[in-house]
Order: C-alpha cells, then structure tokens, then sequence
C-alpha cells in the first residue's frame, strides 16, 4: 500500500496509519467490529477542505479576472463526485481501497461516491502527514487540464441552467426532467433520462447518476434547438 501511492503521488509518506485509514471504507470496520474511527470518514471530511482550498486558490490565481459566480461554478464542477471518481480510476487507487466482505462482492469498489471519498481521504491523510506543498502541487497538476476543459466548454457542463433561461425567456416555462428507467447492476447503476418541455421531448440521455444524466438531456436540447453550437 505505502510504495503503491508513494509511487502514484510521487510524495514520501511518514505515518502509514492515515493512509491505512485513508483507503479503509466504513463496511470493513464495522464487518470487523474495529472502531469508527479507524476508516476513512474523518480524514474525508478534512481532504474535502483541503480539495477546496487548493482549488479555490488556483482558479483566483488562474482567472484574476473571472466574477465569484464563475469561479463557483467551475469549482463545484471539479469537486464533483463525477470529476473525483475519474481521477481516482485515472491514477489506479480504486484497487486499493478495502471493503467490506458484503461490500465487496456487492461491487462498491466501482461506486463513484466511494472513489470520490477515498481521494479526498488521501488529500486529508498527505495533508495531516506534514505534505501540504506537495499535495497542493499534486492537486495543482492534476486538474490542470479538467479546469482547462470546464473554462472551455462551461455550456456543456452548465447545460441545465443555459436551457432552463432559454425556455424562460420564451415561455416563462421551465423544462421538467423525468427518469425513463434504470440500467444496470445496483452497484453501478446508469439513469435514462428525458427532458420535456411544453409536454415536449427535447432528448434523452442516460448517465451515471440522474444529475449527469439530466445534464446530457439538456446539452442535447440545446443543440437541438440552437442554443448551443458544438
């Protein structure tokens, strides 16, 4: 486990125990009746501070010219389980993290949430391990291009909103989302959408959450009515 994320982080570590904590999920120590506080929760909830942090700092410094709202916007963004779950399958710590008997032959290692969980666990224990240069350069690096990419092209991650003030401005309507169906193993579950509007179907789409998915039913209906151009 150590030279596994010493070698991904390219950062030395010192008390091993956090980062033992930093991959154990919650299931493990409860199917061993190990205490509370020996999973990755709290350090989770310390790495989700640090995550922000480091990324609010490099978007100010980045765009000295963009507006508060802006700036939120692609923060939350790139601080989103959707956008963390990448990263952690991109840099191969999924296989590290420990489950749960129950957990693991129910496939959560696959589940986004608990990816996200575990890579701001991680942020947290480097953090607390006296590493906060080199996280910070870690998490400088790493959502370099994501941020590029969300600067880019915000209609398409902000497709709901652009929709929703198109269709007002022509009818004071709002478009309505409605779940067409489930697919896929509850582990990793995929959400068909649709998006109506004046008891319309503008599109359908099917992501890896109802979120997502509503966000690709409005980026296709933008497209189709105009509102964006790819």
């Amino acid at each position: 486990m150590r030279e596994a994320l010493e070698e991904i982080f390219n950062i030395k570590i010192t008390d091993e125990d956090l980062f033992k904590k930093a991959l154990t999920h919650p299931s493990f120590t409860k199917e061993n009746n190990l205490n509370s506080l020996d999973n990755y929760e709290r350090l989770e909830f310390f790495g989700d501070a640090v995550l922000k942090l480091a990324i609010s700092e490099k978007l100010i410094k980045k765009y000295p010219k963009s507006h508060e709202g802006e700036l939120t916007k692609i923060r939350s963004i790139l601080i989103s389980d959707a956008t963390l779950s990448k990263i952690a399958e991109k840099i191969n710590i999924t296989d590290l993290i420990v489950l749960g008997t129950h957990a693991e032959k129910a496939g959560e290692r696959k589940r986004s949430s608990i990816n996200a969980c575990v890579f701001e666990a991680l942020l947290g224990a480097f953090y607390l391990d006296g590493k906060q240069k080199e996280i910070i350069d870690f998490l400088n690096n790493i959502f370099e291009d994501y941020i590029l990419d969300i600067k880019n092209n915000m209609a398409k991650y902000n497709a709901k909103e652009v929709l929703q003030e198109y269709t007002q401005s022509k009818t004071k309507e709002v478009p309505q989302y409605k779940l067409i169906e489930e697919i896929g193993p509850a582990h990793e579950p995929k959400f068909k959408m649709e998006v109506l509007y004046q008891n319309r179907v503008l599109a359908t789409a099917i992501g890896t959450s109802k979120k997502d998915a509503e966000q690709k039913c409005a980026y296709e209906a933008c497209k189709k009515l105009g509102v964006i151009n790819e």
